[in-house]
């Protein structure tokens, strides 16, 4: 990989999930994790997020599905903030979320929803974290 999409990387994560998220994961990086989250920022937001075909729309969408079927919870909530930042409808992803119901399992939809509306809840009450 390459300096280049590092920067643009890190531009990318930090329009997505917000400036003071993407700095604090920096700022708390360490002799463990520093690399670890310099590859991060260069492969996940660098080199796929920051491609040209799909929309951050879409690709938030994406990743809402496929973090829900994994049952991976801080990341989908932190997807669910960012999916609204890009322009995604609670309506969007309520469906993308029946989606995955239909797809990956009622449980795993059943706890996608949940965390959902936890987020929004936090919204609508002026909790959101950026």
């Amino acid at each position: 990989m390459s300096e280049e999409l590092y920067e643009t990387g890190l531009a990318t994560r930090r329009e997505v999930l917000g400036a003071e998220y993407v700095d604090a994961a920096m700022s708390g990086a360490d002799d463990f994790n520093g690399e670890f989250q310099h590859l991060v920022t260069e492969y996940c937001w660098g080199a796929a997020w920051s491609r040209g075909v799909l929309t951050r729309r879409d690709r938030s969408l994406l990743n809402l599905v496929m973090l829900g079927a994994l049952g991976r919870a801080a990341e989908f909530k932190l997807h669910t903030r960012a999916a609204l930042r890009n322009g995604c409808t609670r309506e969007e992803i309520k469906d993308a979320l029946t989606q995955l119901a239909v797809y990956a399992g009622i449980p795993a939809g059943m706890e996608a929803f949940r965390h959902a509306r936890s987020v929004f809840a936090e919204i609508d009450d002026g909790a959101s974290r950026d």
